[in-house]
């Protein structure tokens, strides 16, 4: 297995410093693609990468944020999740390229492009989003070990702490290890919504039925608070460190650096995100329209957290199941963050500052600083706190999207770093449209926050 860096076709002019390590030394490269074959077995070589960026767009702040999505305005809000999806689709396609034609995962662009200053402000903003998500995937273990063994929030909290020994485990037996669980854990997620679903019988035609809901809505940006929850199902499913994270992970195949195999490795990493990402929309559309159907329909509206919905499930639906198995996902929705949250934090430390230290390490410094904040939320204000935290958590994911997205485009946009690989006028078009979308977007919830304070 190599650890360095190959010659890339893109050319190193375009950088202000040159290559001097790999992304994820231990895994780097460290998974075949057998050369010559059939297009199916180079395919299955790469599926894996995709179902751990999907992670991040099912985690607990998802559920937050959806739950309070659908049972606050019905099914109105499935037009952000679908959006918020096609969103992410695109941009971890241009993760992707990044990382396989230049060799460089974001951070590490980053650091190399810019100056020691932009860089600095570009990790910072990167490590609150990694924090954001690291106390969403902290809250949501811990109610979900709440509910289902009744142990109380904080002694949760706590126990969370001890999955570094879990993620070092499974480095240490090989990455394929990591996806195989990651997409085992997924697969139980979309069998139990697709029962809950089942249980809840959604309205699916008319005016205010599911379809209906992926149809935008002008109210979206009047209404202050269903801006506010819109943007939080935003930066819960188009998460910038998920950005970083795809762009070094492609990196554990070993392709050829020849142009054609480029462009086919190219190929099969945007198949594998893409059809991950399907699986990601299918179950964050499923928890909003069960929230819809279950307590929106039923006069419940104001069920804005995790716990109300676990309560109500049951009496509501009917079904004496609907509620455990929707516990059962909730940790292994939080376990499964647990996993890519890991490997991110370890590319954005490294990318940016090229300074190394223990996986386990800078996993136990990353889920303390989560755990704080996540322990005085539940001192002060109780159980009910956890609620607003992870959607606040969220919004706080989708105003630091810009500072990913940005430099992604400008990086995969530019032919002097990307060579031949660059962005066509088209999809450069449409990414800084994108980009402006999501920056005019955030700018506006940051001013009504300030103005208006927080929902």
């Amino acid at each position: 297995m190599g650890t360095e860096p190959d010659g890339a076709l893109a050319t190193e002019n375009g950088w202000n410093r040159n290559r001097t390590q790999a992304s994820l030394p231990e895994a780097f490269r460290s998974i075949s693609v057998p050369a010559g074959s059939t297009f199916w077995k180079r395919m299955l070589a790469f599926v894996g990468p995709g179902y751990l960026v999907a992670v991040g767009y099912m985690d607990p702040g998802n559920w937050a944020t959806d739950i309070a999505a659908g049972s606050a305005y019905g099914y109105r809000l499935l037009s952000v999740v679908l959006i918020s999806s096609i969103m992410a689709m695109f941009l971890q396609t241009l993760a992707a390229r990044l990382g396989i034609a230049t060799g460089r995962d974001l951070a590490q662009a980053c650091h190399d492009a810019y100056s020691p200053r932009t860089s600095i402000f570009l990790w910072l903003s990167a490590e609150v989003a990694i924090i954001a998500c690291d106390i969403a995937e902290v809250v949501g273990a811990a109610i979900a070990l709440n509910l289902l063994f009744h142990i109380p929030l904080i002694v949760g909290v706590l126990i969370t702490a001890l999955d570094v020994l879990l993620v070092l485990g499974l480095q240490k037996r090989g990455f394929r290890w990591i996806e195989t669980l990651v997409i085992t854990l997924i697969a139980s997620m979309v069998a139990i919504f697709l029962v809950e679903i089942a249980y809840a019988h959604p309205i699916w035609a008319g005016s205010n039925g599911v379809l209906h809901g992926f149809l935008p809505t002008a109210s979206l940006v009047r209404d202050h608070q269903m801006l506010y929850i819109g943007l939080g199902i935003l930066g819960a499913t188009v998460m910038p460190h998920n950005l970083y994270l795809h762009s070094s992970i492609v990196q554990t195949r070993r392709f050829e650096r020849d142009a054609k195999s480029l462009r086919d490795s190219i190929r099969f990493a945007t198949i594998d995100s893409s059809i991950a990402l399907v699986l990601a929309f299918i179950i964050n559309a499923a928890i909003l329209v069960l929230a819809a159907a279950a307590f929106y329909t039923h006069g419940h509206h104001e069920v804005d957290d995790i716990q109300g919905a676990y309560k109500l499930l049951t009496p509501v639906l009917g079904a004496t199941m609907a509620a455990p198995l929707f516990a059962i996902a909730l940790l292994a929705s939080g376990q499964n963050s647990t996993l890519t949250g890991t490997m991110a934090g370890q590319v954005v430390l490294e990318g940016f500052t090229r300074f190394r230290i223990s996986p386990w390490l800078r996993r136990l410094i990353s889920r303390l600083m989560a755990i704080v904040p996540a322990i005085a939320v539940i001192w002060i204000y109780g159980d009910a706190g956890t609620g607003k935290l992870l959607i606040q958590s969220q919004v706080v994911l989708s105003i630091q999207l810009s500072f990913a997205v940005v430099p992604l485009v400008q990086f995969t946009s530019s032919r002097a770093k990307m060579g031949q690989f660059a962005n066509s006028r088209l999809i450069t078009c449409i990414a800084w449209i994108m980009a402006a979308v999501i920056a005019i977007l955030n700018g506006y919830l940051t001013y009504t926050i300030l103005v208006h304070g927080m929902p």
